[in-house]
């Protein structure tokens, strides 16, 4: 969808010449010379930018910054032009709600870096918004969030094997999300109206584990006062899940793989075999593979189990849900139904953004919900974050090699800065601007070196 910017000087050079700088084939421009055409056409055209100049002929360019910022729900940027920047208007017009101010005479590139990021912004608070207006009307059981292509492919996978009895196996790392994923499974299966029973298999020894799942008789052990279902028993017509799978012990391991051939167990101390029904789902951050290799978990049970598999991906490898799980958390934790929701500015999300989170979704969650406590005004800036710094991966150039090898500096920082363009523009999805801005270069000079190093 192409973008509208609204231009507002009385000088037609000056508008012709923002024209120019900014004209990439899609954006709209709307013209205005005076105030009052200019919050005419800021009514009816909505745009997504306006340019306005602080000193126009019929009114003070501040009072018109001021009615445009008291439009009902409307957060439009406005970027200010002034021939002073240090002049006190100009910090009238930041603290008025100027998103910034370029000064006379514009440079392109400052021109075009300033705009850039201004819409940037304008997406990033539509996205939010959109995203907490659609969170009111989902359904309390949709829990997993995320758009990402990866998110996606998770989503289609669900959607074929829900309605199946095959086991499926979750795996990912710690606080990806894999207790979801066996919720949502159960959700839309046909077994949805029969119960759901959860066991995390890493929290009870293995004595009362094999209790847990399959019931004891009265006597079986000390303590057994009574005859106790399991949980495989109190799971009949629905879905087991069995979170840290990979820590069942070998006799453990062995009984799971008779309920998954036959259906059939004994609870702990009894000799009547029982009969059950059940769905099993089972995830683990462990690789499994290896631990059959090792000799630490049963290679025919793990087939067993392994039917289905679906990787639930780490949250640095799907940054572009961040926005949308952010928006989830502050609607859940806001501090009371009547309360107006906390907000995030853009320095806090592009910090939530740029960190590498390796405790993923969980972290993310806690991270939001600490801040929505310690925020004083509403609005979560980063110094209410409290990240840690993130985890500069090392390079995988041997630098002892290249020194002794005799490889010209030049040719190595070459090498680095086409490596970083491509990698900018994949996550961009081609988008030049967008790769340009987030290697905080102009688009100009962006273009110069994907021609120079040939890339398309």
């Amino acid at each position: 969808m192409p973008r509208k910017i609204l231009v507002v000087d009385d000088d037609p050079a000056i508008r012709e010449l923002v024209g120019e700088f900014l004209d990439d084939g899609e954006t709209e421009f709307a013209e205005a010379e005076t105030g009052a055409q200019a919050l005419d056409l800021f009514k009816v055209e909505r745009p997504d930018l306006v340019l306005l100049d602080m000193r126009l002929p019929d009114v003070d360019g501040l009072e018109v910054l001021a009615d445009m910022r008291a439009v009902p729900d409307d957060d439009t940027p406005v970027i200010v032009i002034t021939a002073d920047s240090s002049s006190s208007r100009t910090i009238r017009a930041i603290q008025g709600g100027a998103f910034d101010y370029l000064v006379k005479p514009l440079e392109p590139e400052i021109v075009e870096l300033t705009v850039g990021r201004a819409l940037q912004h304008r997406r990033q608070s539509d996205t939010v918004a959109e995203l907490q207006e659609s969170l009111v009307r989902r359904d309390a059981r949709e829990r997993i969030i995320g758009a990402s292509p990866v998110m996606r492919d998770v989503y289609k996978l669900i959607g074929r094997v829900a309605d199946s009895d095959a086991s499926v196996l979750v795996t990912g790392e710690t606080g990806t999300g894999k207790e979801l994923v066996a919720e949502t499974l159960h959700q839309s299966s046909r077994r949805a109206r029969g119960p759901m029973i959860r066991v995390n298999c890493a929290a009870l020894p293995e004595t009362l584990l094999e209790s847990e799942l399959f019931g004891h008789e009265k006597g079986a052990f000390t303590g057994a006062v009574a005859r106790r279902k399991g949980r495989f028993e109190l799971a009949d017509g629905g879905t087991i899940f069995l979170d840290e799978i990979g820590e069942l012990s070998p006799g453990t391991q062995k009984r799971l793989l008779r309920v998954l051939q036959f259906g059939q167990f004994e609870r702990v101390g009894g000799s009547v075999t029982l009969q059950t029904d059940v769905r099993v789902l089972t995830a683990t951050n462990k690789d499994l593979e290896a631990e059959v290799a090792a000799g630490a978990f049963r290679e025919d049970l793990y087939y067993r189990l392994n039917v289905i598999r679906i990787d639930m991906p780490p949250l640095r490898e799907r940054r572009g849900d961040i926005p949308a799980l952010v928006a989830h958390f502050l609607d859940l934790y806001r501090s009371g139904q009547s309360a107006p929701p906390t907000k995030i500015s853009e320095a806090a999300m592009q910090e939530l953004m740029a960190y590498d989170w390796p405790g993923n979704v969980r972290q993310l969650e806690n991270t939001i919900q600490r801040s929505v406590v310690l925020t004083a005004d509403g609005i979560i800036g980063p110094d209410v974050l409290d990240l840690a710094a993130p985890v500069v991966a090392k390079s995988s150039l041997d630098y002892g090699e290249l020194v002794r090898d005799g490889v010209p500096l030049k040719d190595v920082l070459a090498n680095v800065e086409r490596e970083l363009i491509e990698e900018a523009l994949r996550q961009a999805g081609g988008n030049r601007s967008e790769a340009a801005r987030s290697l905080h270069i102009y688009r100009r000079y962006l273009y110069q070196k994907m021609e120079e190093y040939g890339i398309e």
